[in-house]
């Protein structure tokens, strides 16, 4: 029998409740989608890159790093900026950051959330027999 694995940080999804949030499991971690948009992947594997990843885009992050001074880019993604930013797991202001995420979120606030690019569907190959 596989052992489901608790969503980390459940007090976010606790806080964005009333915008009916998705989450989906994705490379270890679990994205978190409100309407059509992505908004945040939650990750915990007790590393750098541990904590609340928050989708945004390059134009956004001085804004967000003004209001997020504990902002900082994922490692995973090598010195190329991303457009993810993250709030690590042990900052001191952690759960007082994410807590201001989730109400911008819940706002509506541009800065944060991008829809993801559709999924390329896979060609359908015909074959002749002769």
């Amino acid at each position: 029998m596989a052992v489901k694995k608790n969503v980390p940080f459940d007090f976010i999804l606790e806080n964005l409740f009333s915008a009916n949030p998705i989450v989906k499991p994705m490379f270890g971690a679990y994205a978190v989608y409100v309407e059509n948009k992505i908004v945040l992947i939650l990750r915990d594997k007790d590393d750098v890159d541990s904590g609340a990843w928050i989708a945004t885009n390059k134009e956004f992050m001085d804004s967000l790093r003004s209001d997020f001074p504990s902002l900082k880019p994922i490692t995973l993604f090598g010195d190329s900026v991303s457009g993810w930013q993250m709030i690590h797991k042990d900052a001191d202001d952690f759960e007082t950051s994410i807590n201001l995420v989730c109400d911008l979120i819940l706002k509506g606030d541009k800065r944060i959330g991008r829809i993801p690019k559709p999924r390329k569907s896979k060609k359908t190959v015909k074959l002749k027999i002769k």
